[in-house]
């Protein structure tokens, strides 16, 4: 019995997707719930998996094609056996291993990463049946030190490069990261954004961190304590009291919103991602903690789900992580505004009247101008500076 394989069902604010991987090849035995095929959304990477054990006995969708929500990409033929092929793998010319230009086989798969990365085909050694390459054996194909000799994708002949040759590598543009690029430009085309800066002095919150780090960490079973949770409740506190920055537009209306739902930016490998911190309000200093630091393993394993970035009414960035130490972050719509962290850095300043050294942070915050005025934006920026830097405010709420 035939079972079909359907892409997931998307949600409305994703229309479709791209298939990445099939990490299965016609004609091959799968487990259920074994791991078919990856679809790149331009959110997550969705995994499908089998619904039945079987052998993979076609494949509608090659990868790089478009899929849809819930559309049939394959078929599954129930307790057959790898070493019977249905009729319908045998028609799957598409994903038929290809050959080489000496004489042995290679995967589709495997040819298009190995043009990718501009490795010679004839220099891998394939472990698959009868010697085929697999994508496996590109991803861990090791170029000989000494060796000079590359081939160009086009070229018939292969080409020797001397030392200091201008070489050029061109792949195709992931689904993520086009449409990051597409919604960066639709952001600086059609909201009027301004950015204004102040900077805290982070002394006593950095006194309150080591004081009580070992202590939360004991109580919090092994949580680290950072300082994005003192940031997450500092926003919190500051966007109830200027609800125009946890507002939204929305055609020609306003929509102001009564919870705060904080997204956290996370880079990861495929480009920038944006999980979401529900009614972060309710939430203490261990939670927000605790949270976020879920949200980075699930974006380094590709465990994100779209339901986990799906909305948000104020996003913080943290480029100081990564050394910067001013910015302007690009605000994260439909929001209204971002707020950007940087590094924290000593510099001279005056304090009743003297000169002294103080690790100091410089805060951004990018607005829309047209929902925002400029003093609400200020304001706004000025008490989350007075509440970090008297921590006490932030838990007492004043």
């Amino acid at each position: 019995m035939a079972t079909e394989i359907k892409a997931p069902t998307f949600p409305e604010s994703v229309q479709e997707g791209s298939l990445a991987t099939w990490h299965k090849q016609v004609g091959e035995t799968v487990k259920r719930d074994e791991l078919l095929v990856d679809i790149e959304t331009d959110k997550v990477v969705l995994e499908v998996v089998a619904p039945a054990a079987g052998v993979l006995a076609e494949i509608l969708k090659a990868e790089g094609d478009i899929v849809l929500s819930n559309e049939v990409i394959a078929r599954i033929e129930e307790g057959a056996e790898a070493s019977a092929p249905t009729a319908a793998a045998a028609e799957a010319v598409a994903e038929a291993p290809e050959a080489t230009e000496s004489g042995g086989l290679i995967n589709p798969a495997a040819r298009k990463l190995a043009e990718e990365r501009s490795i010679d085909v004839a220099q891998i050694v394939g472990t698959g049946k009868g010697g085929r390459i697999t994508k496996e054996d590109v991803v861990n194909y090791k170029a000989p030190v000494a060796a000079s000799v590359v081939a160009a994708p086009t070229a018939v002949a292969e080409q020797v490069l001397e030392v200091g040759d201008r070489v050029e590598r061109r792949v195709p543009m992931t689904r993520m990261r086009s449409r990051i690029a597409e919604r960066l430009l639709e952001v600086t085309q059609t909201t009027a954004s301004l950015t204004t800066f102040n900077e805290v002095d982070m002394t006593a919150l950095m006194d309150l961190r080591k004081q009580y780090k070992e202590e939360f960490t004991k109580i919090h079973n092994g949580m680290r304590l950072g300082f994005m949770g003192f940031f997450v409740k500092a926003a919190v506190e500051a966007l109830k009291r200027f609800p125009s920055v946890n507002a939204s537009i929305d055609g020609s209306d306003i929509v102001y919103h009564g919870y705060q739902d904080v997204g956290v930016a996370v880079s990861t490998d495929r480009g920038l991602v944006v999980p979401v911190l529900r009614n972060a309000e309710n939430m203490s200093i261990a939670n927000i903690e605790n949270g976020i630091y879920d949200y980075a393993m699930k974006a380094r394993d590709g465990k994100l789900t779209i339901d986990e970035m799906t909305g948000g009414t104020f996003t913080i960035t943290n480029g100081g992580v990564y050394g910067s130490l001013i910015s302007t972050p690009i605000i994260n719509p439909p929001q209204s505004a971002i707020l950007g962290m940087h590094k924290i850095q000593e510099r001279p300043v005056a304090v009743n009247g003297e000169v002294v050294i103080r690790p100091m942070m410089y805060l951004a915050m990018s607005y829309d101008h047209r929902l925002i005025d400029g003093k609400g934006a200020v304001q706004f920026l000025v008490t989350m500076k007075e509440l970090l830097e008297d921590p006490a405010k932030i838990l007492l709420e004043i």
